[in-house]
């Protein structure tokens, strides 16, 4: 149900282009929308110094705002764990700066919108708190600040982050290291992957929006029926007479589908159905096709437009086998664990995901798996663009799950922001509760189950692999795919098999695989040890310092084996391919297998 939404004040046969226009225009006397990027201050919580200066979006870490990295690399856990923080804060900041909001804003509601904060916010308008709280690791948080905020007026605005703990049951702790910061393991909040950074990323909006909007536009293309199936979602319960006119149009806003529905408001919710374009083509990876639904809502109380992206595929589970578009679909997929060592963040610019997955697609993968996390908007719609599939899970690698009532529903909620933000997006194909859970499943088939109720475009697992006994390499009622090392059959992970027997270029996983009633791809592949490659050290420039691989060095400085850190990188890392290679050759051989997702191989791309 994502949508990218503009309020605009006149529409005709260059609504496209005034739209755009309307963005490039923010901040003036007129605008929709006021851009809040650039010089703000923080103070943090505890601290006796001034307001320092700083550059949103961003992040402390980006400033050099925190406790300084102390001690010196050592061959340790607690160097070599993870990568180093320069500088390190958890706990509450106070971003503040001045606001004037246009006067031409008189009678709109009024909204403030953050892409991405870790993990808890709030907002204060001249020394006064707002209500709202905004929670999310996996979408966008949002504050109606309508009546707050006065059209013409100059306010002092406060953005509280607090990056804290706000929910441990989400997570796996991992106590022996020394430094308890470092016990969290789930990819969304953890220092081993990015870090627990304290800021806010990607666009930082204020909005005026029409007193009724469009919250949601929701698309499914019924591919045996030629339709394009849509629901809208209106704010508020107070809805005016008025109707809402939607027509589809190419990437580029070029061709125009010749159908158009226009339907008649009949309350917050309203459904309609467009025909396909005879032209209409399928995305996949081949052929990336993306369109645009532009959806105009015309009341009494002007006019409100949006734009969703979408693609025509159907994914679906036939005979046991995956099927993309009627063809069969093998996933060569690698994790993505939020491990971006220059800034311990995201990106959330398309540019940055689209190198990415250039870069995967050329070693011949055509499918990420993120590890425990969402990513930001910018990854699903660059993924749309390069025609790359996704598993997308929720913040969540945790071995009671259900224990912690709170979290567990926050991680409910968590779930339903996923599907509304990211659903439209064909390259969101399948959607895990977690890594290796472990817990109540009752709860995670519910969950499964309440999902495919609302949005049946994605395949749904209760969890990627689980250790939990009964359970482990069993497909749950829910289940729609089966992410595992093995089934009770045996092995379907190259570990179990190679630690006690030598490749063998005649054999395949058909044995553990073929009485698994579902898709099945295997977990986490590879995890090969190789030595590192301590000529990475200089790449290091961003916010992280490679302790671990400066600490080898130094070992190996005062050894005297320097000079063998290249040979030894060579020989486990050939040892590593072949063994790499072998796994994946006996997935591809196996018929009754859908794919392998590695763990993690990294590519050249993630340094950039």
């Amino acid at each position: 149900m994502e949508s990218i939404k503009y309020a605009a004040g006149q529409y005709g046969k260059t609504a496209l282009l005034g739209l755009l226009c309307l963005c490039l225009h923010a901040g003036s006397a007129n605008a929709q929308t006021l851009d809040l990027q650039g010089q703000w201050t923080v103070k943090l919580e505890g601290e006796r110094q001034l307001p320092q200066k700083i550059q949103l979006p961003g992040t402390l870490d980006d400033a050099g705002i925190g406790e300084p990295l102390n001690g010196t690399p050592r061959l340790n856990i607690a160097s070599l764990a993870h990568l180093s923080r320069k500088t390190s804060f958890v706990g509450k900041a106070y971003y503040t700066r001045e606001v004037s909001i246009p006067a031409g804003w008189q009678g709109k509601l009024i909204l403030l919108q953050l892409e991405r904060v870790l993990w808890r916010s709030r907002v204060n308008i001249d020394g006064v708190w707002v209500d709202e709280t905004g929670e999310s690791l996996v979408a966008g948080h949002r504050f109606d600040l309508t009546g707050k905020l006065l059209p013409g007026r100059k306010h002092t605005l406060t953005i509280l982050i607090d990056n804290g703990n706000q929910y441990p049951g989400i997570n796996v702790y991992e106590r022996k290291y020394p430094d308890p910061r470092s016990y969290e393991m789930a990819h969304a909040y953890t220092n081993h992957t990015q870090v627990k950074w304290n800021g806010i990323l990607g666009p930082i909006t204020l909005q005026a929006k029409a007193p009724v909007y469009l919250e949601d536009v929701f698309t499914e293309p019924l591919v045996n029926e030629r339709r394009l199936k849509i629901r809208y979602t209106l704010n508020g319960t107070n809805h005016p007479v008025g109707r809402i006119t939607s027509y589809v149009t190419d990437a580029k806003g070029r061709h125009r589908w010749k159908h158009t529905v226009v339907t008649t408001l009949q309350g917050s919710l309203v459904e309609a159905v467009i025909d396909f374009d005879k032209k209409a083509a399928p995305w996949d990876a081949i052929e990336p096709t993306v369109y645009h639904l532009v959806s105009i809502l015309e009341t009494n109380q002007r006019r409100d437009t949006a734009i969703t992206s979408f693609g025509i595929r159907d994914l679906r589970v036939q005979d046991r086998d995956l099927y993309l578009n009627g063809n069969r679909l093998f996933i060569r997929g690698n994790l993505e664990c939020a491990i971006f060592p220059l800034t311990g963040y995201p990106p959330t610019g398309k540019a940055a995901w689209r190198d990415l997955y250039l870069t995967a697609r050329s070693y011949g993968l055509n499918s990420f798996r993120f590890h425990s996390w969402c990513p930001p908007r910018a990854a699903f719609e660059a993924a749309d663009e390069a025609g790359f599939y996704l598993q997308v899970e929720l913040p969540h690698w945790n071995l009671e799950v259900g224990a912690d009532t709170a979290a567990f529903a926050f991680l409910r909620r968590e779930a339903y922001r996923i599907v509304q933000q990211y659903g439209n997006h064909p390259s969101f194909m399948f959607f895990s509760m977690g890594n290796e859970l472990e817990g109540d499943f009752s709860l995670l088939n519910t969950l499964v189950q309440e999902l495919k109720t609302i949005d049946r475009r994605h395949l749904y697992a209760t969890t990627s692999f689980t250790f939990q006994k009964d359970i482990s390499g069993v497909p749950q009622p829910a289940d729609d795919l089966l992410v595992t090392q093995w089934t009770k059959d045996g092995w379907v992970r190259g570990q179990g098999v190679f630690n006690s027997q030598p490749p063998d270029f005649s054999k395949d996983f058909s044995q553990a695989a073929g009485k698994v009633g579902i898709p099945l791809i295997s977990h986490e592949v590879g995890q090969y040890a190789v030595y590192p490659d301590l000529s990475e050290i200089s790449r290091y420039t961003g916010n992280l310092v490679p302790h671990n691989l400066i600490a080898i060095k130094n070992d190996l400085e005062q050894k005297g084996r320097l000079g063998m850190a290249g040979d030894f990188l060579r020989a486990s890392g050939k040892l590593a391919t072949l063994l790499y290679k072998e796994e994946i050759e006996r997935a591809l051989k196996t018929k009754t297998f859908d794919g392998f997702q590695l763990l993690q191989g990294v590519l050249e791309g993630q340094h950039r």
